[in-house]
C-alpha cells in the first residue's frame, strides 16, 4: 500500500515538473491573467454606465459569452470597457482555435494510428488472427472468408509488418472492416495489442513482408506459435512451414495444424506427372467453397461410443446433400490442451500401472489425425469429426 502511494506521488511530481518545464504552460497562464484583468476592467468601468453590467457576476458572464461564443451579451459603453471586450473577443477566438485544433489533431492521430495498426484493438472475443504477409495475400483472405462462413471481415485481425500493402488492401470494399495490428507477430507486445488472450483461432503464414531467408521465416513461425501458446493455451493454431525439418519444433510447441507448403507442391507436381488427372481431382476436393469438396462436420453426441458402421448407415439413410462419408478425423479441436488435462488426471490415479498405461496412451495421440475408411466396428470417441466428400 505504501509503495503504491509512493509511486503515485512520484508520478504526480514527474507530471508537475513536465508541465512547469513546458513553455506553453506559461503562455496559457498569461492568457488567463489577461482575460481576468479584462473582466475586472469591464466591471469597474461599465457599472458606471447604462450597459446593464451591475455586478461582478454580470462581468464574468459577459467574459464567458465573449470568449466561448464570440458574442456580446451586454453592449459596453465606455472606451476601456470596449477595449477590454475587444481583447476578450480576440483571445476567445485564439482559445477556441487552439482547443478545436488540439481536438482535431488528437482524433486525426487516433485515426492514423488505427490505419497504420499502431493502436491496441478494442476488446474482442472469439476473433481470428492472420499472422504474416506475402504476395497474393488478398487471395488468402478471400479463401479464408469463403471457407469459414462463420467468420466476418470484422472478426479477422491481420498482424504483420506490411503496413503499406495492408492500407492498399483495405481500400477494397470487401476488406474495409478488417482489423490490423502492425508489428512482429512473434513479439508478445504486438500479440497483446491484437487481443491474443481472447482469440479463438490463428493462422500463421510464411511471412515475406521483409527480405527474410527461408530459415528466418520458419524460425519466426515457430517462435510465434510458442508465444501464442504460452499466452493463450486455448487458442487453435495452424502454421505454414517452408522446410519440413521444423515440423518437430511446431509439434513440441503444440501447434494444432502444420502446413508444409513445399511438400504439398512437390506431391502435386509428382501426381500431375502421371498423366492421370490427379491435380484436377485435388483442386475440386480442396475448393474454397465451404459447401463442396472435402467437408469436416461434427458427429452428433448420440454416436459417441457407437461404431463407425452405425454412423455410416445413418449418414447414408439421411443423405440429403449428395455426400459420401470417407472417414473420421480424430482428436480435433484444442487437442493439446485436452492432452495436458488428461495427463494431469492420469497422474492423480492411485494405480501406478494404470498411470503408466494412461500416460503412454495419451502421449502417442496426435492432433487432428485422419482415419480414412476405418473398419465397421471402430468405436467413435469424443472429439471426433466426420470427413465427407460433398458434390
Amino acid at each position: 500500500m505504501k509503495n503504491t502511494r509512493s509511486n503515485r506521488l512520484k508520478h504526480f511530481i514527474r507530471t508537475l515538473k513536465y508541465i512547469l518545464k513546458n513553455p506553453l504552460t506559461y503562455i496559457w497562464i498569461l492568457i488567463l491573467i489577461i482575460i481576468a484583468i479584462a473582466t475586472i476592467v469591464v466591471f469597474k468601468t461599465e457599472t458606471q454606465t447604462e450597459s446593464g453590467i451591475e455586478t461582478m457576476f454580470d462581468s464574468v458572464w459577459f467574459t464567458l459569452v465573449a470568449v466561448f461564443a464570440a458574442y456580446f451579451d451586454y453592449c459596453v459603453k465606455s472606451v476601456p470597457g470596449r477595449m477590454s471586450a475587444l481583447i476578450l473577443l480576440v483571445f476567445g477566438m485564439l482559445l477556441f482555435g487552439a482547443v478545436t485544433g488540439k481536438l482535431a489533431s488528437y482524433f486525426t492521430d487516433l485515426q492514423i494510428k488505427k490505419n497504420k495498426g499502431l493502436r491496441k484493438l478494442r476488446t474482442m472475443k472469439g476473433h481470428f488472427l492472420l499472422c504474416g504477409w506475402r504476395p497474393g495475400f488478398e487471395k488468402i483472405l478471400d479463401s479464408v472468408l469463403n471457407s469459414n462462413p462463420d467468420i466476418t471481415p470484422d472478426m479477422i485481425v491481420m498482424v504483420n509488418d506490411a503496413a503499406d500493402q495492408v492500407e492498399q488492401l483495405r481500400s477494397d470494399s470487401r476488406f474495409k472492416e478488417l482489423n490490423y495490428v502492425a508489428g512482429d507477430f512473434a513479439d508478445e507486445a504486438t500479440l497483446m495489442r491484437a487481443q491474443i488472450t481472447t482469440a479463438e483461432r490463428a493462422l500463421v503464414i510464411c511471412d515475406k513482408a521483409k527480405q527474410y531467408s527461408d530459415l528466418e521465416i520458419d524460425s519466426r513461425t515457430v517462435l510465434a506459435v510458442l508465444t501464442m501458446e504460452n499466452i493463450n493455451p486455448g487458442i487453435y493454431i495452424a502454421a505454414e512451414l517452408i522446410d519440413a525439418k521444423f515440423q518437430k519444433h511446431l509439434e513440441l510447441a503444440h501447434c494444432d495444424e502444420i502446413i508444409l507448403t513445399q511438400d504439398y507442391e512437390h506431391s502435386l507436381l509428382a501426381t500431375a506427372s502421371s498423366g492421370m488427372g490427379y491435380s484436377n481431382v485435388i483442386r475440386a476436393l480442396i475448393s474454397d467453397d465451404a459447401d463442396t469438396g472435402i467437408i469436416i462436420e461434427n458427429i452428433p453426441s448420440t454416436f459417441v461410443g457407437k461404431t463407425y458402421g452405425e454412423y455410416q448407415a445413418s449418414v447414408e439413410k439421411n443423405n440429403k446433400e449428395n455426400e459420401v462419408l470417407v472417414g473420421l478425423l480424430l482428436n480435433t479441436g484444442n487437442f493439446h490442451q485436452r492432452r495436458k488435462d488428461a495427463l494431469r488426471e492420469a497422474q492423480k490415479n492411485p494405480d501406478i500401472k494404470q498411470i503408466v498405461s494412461d500416460l503412454k496412451k495419451v502421449k502417442t495421440l496426435k492432433s487432428n489425425q485422419p482415419l480414412l475408411t476405418p473398419s465397421k466396428d471402430f468405436v467413435i470417441q469424443k472429439n471426433t469429426k466426420a470427413i465427407l466428400v460433398r458434390g
